[in-house]
């Protein structure tokens, strides 16, 4: 058949960079090879029992007829509950919707809002869907560079010079994917302030990391009253609760907004999964702070950040910020440019990680799909010793570059 009957939409569409370098590395371990993958993000830990429990017992209640399309009215209660009792934030349960994931849910909200020609203010580094979201929504992605010399953090003046007549939203994400650099309180309410003078522009806050946060407290740009009207939160259970096969996320969002995301959500999925969503139930009736299993994954994940850190330094040429929260060091491996293996010449990182991977069997996602040429992507969702020995088969192919 011709390929050609194929949409424009799907054509034009990128493949998600992390998934990619996932099959890849999947392909060389079917062919025998010991790959270390430090590409996908995905916390290495189970699903917390008090959660799996409730799955099994809402199939072993038969909880398993429709649901009701943006969600049980008994789950959106405990969302709008836990941003009270966690974030400080007022919501009913009409403006809250639950999706198939996080990642649907900022597709909806993309798919609601824009229009042709639309604009959507992204920081750069971004997490590679964001891009393909809102052009798969027909809206143009606008993009402020943000490096490693200001912690990939992007300044209130960067973001007003990137207001035009054509902008419909500001995509915000802290902590971050890719560099998990993280806001203060003080560093919002800045940005916070410019959009105040522009009340036309919606602002998506993506807070799927909120819990893997190494010190001080997870800050909203929903809390500042200003423009708390016009800022829809995005979360989910993924990261926090290690429950990425679930599939559940949510937004919580201005009522005239959270009505058209229904409409939409009714149309082409409905609400998800009825097993899925009493599991998340569980997990949003527990207090993270309260939660032995939430606090030993992200100590876990502190001490591997902290290990990572201390073996990248000792790899010339290497530039590192400390990360704050997430999974995730983005390092500057741009020294690197230029030198050679042989006849193979290293250009960029895409260049690099294809090396590594072939050469170190080490998996990484090059920053480029994150909007950042010079750096790459590592996940410490992982053992120490595994990291041990990737940063060891890393450092001891970047040393045969000359």
């Amino acid at each position: 058949m011709n390929k050609n009957i194929l949409s424009d939409r799907i054509t034009r569409l990128s493949e998600s960079a992390t998934l990619e370098m996932t099959r890849k590395s999947r392909e060389l371990k079917a062919q025998g090879k010991d790959i270390i993958t430090l590409s996908i993000g995905e916390p290495d830990f189970d699903t917390p029992e008090n959660i799996k429990q409730a799955g099994i017992a809402a199939i072993n209640n038969n909880i398993t007829h429709y649901p009701p399309v943006p969600g049980f009215l008994e789950l959106r209660q405990a969302i709008a509950h836990k941003l009270k009792r966690d974030n400080g934030l007022e919501y009913k349960a009409s403006q809250i919707i639950v999706s198939n994931g996080a990642k649907q849910s900022l597709t909806n909200i993309f798919m609601i809002l824009l229009n042709k020609g639309d604009e959507v203010i992204i920081p750069s580094p971004y997490w590679v869907s964001y891009p393909e979201m809102i052009k798969m929504a027909g809206g143009t992605p606008v993009f402020i560079d943000a490096d490693i010399e200001t912690d990939f953090k992007v300044t209130p003046e960067q973001v007003e010079a990137a207001i035009t007549p054509h902008t419909k939203a500001f995509l915000f994400n802290s902590p971050s994917n890719p560099t998990g650099s993280v806001y203060t309180k003080q560093e919002l309410k800045a940005l916070a302030k410019v959009f105040e003078k522009y009340p036309d522009i919606v602002i998506v806050s993506d807070e799927i990391y909120e819990l893997i946060l190494f010190s001080g407290k997870h800050e909203s740009l929903a809390q500042f009253e200003a423009i708390n009207d016009r800022v829809i939160v995005v979360n989910g259970v993924s990261k926090g609760f290690a429950m990425t096969g679930w599939r559940i996320g949510y937004v919580a969002a201005p009522q005239f907004l959270a009505d058209a995301l229904v409409k939409l959500q009714g149309q082409y999925t409905s609400g998800p999964g009825t097993i899925s969503q009493m599991a998340a139930l569980s997990a949003m009736q527990v207090e993270p702070s309260q939660s032995e299993e939430v606090k030993n994954m992200v100590a876990t994940f502190k001490g591997r950040r902290d290990l990572l850190i201390k073996l990248m330094k000792e790899i010339p040429g290497i530039k590192l910020t400390i990360p704050n929260g997430a999974f995730y060091l983005f390092p500057d491996v741009s020294s690197y440019f230029g030198k050679k293996d042989g006849e193979l010449v290293i250009a960029n990182s895409n260049d690099l990680c294809m090396y590594l991977l072939n050469k170190a069997h080490v998996a990484l996602v090059p920053g480029e799909a994150f909007g950042s040429p010079n750096c790459v992507r590592l996940s410490y969702a992982t053992s120490n010793e595994l990291i041990i020995e990737a940063v060891k088969r890393i450092k001891d192919a970047l040393a045969k570059l000359k």
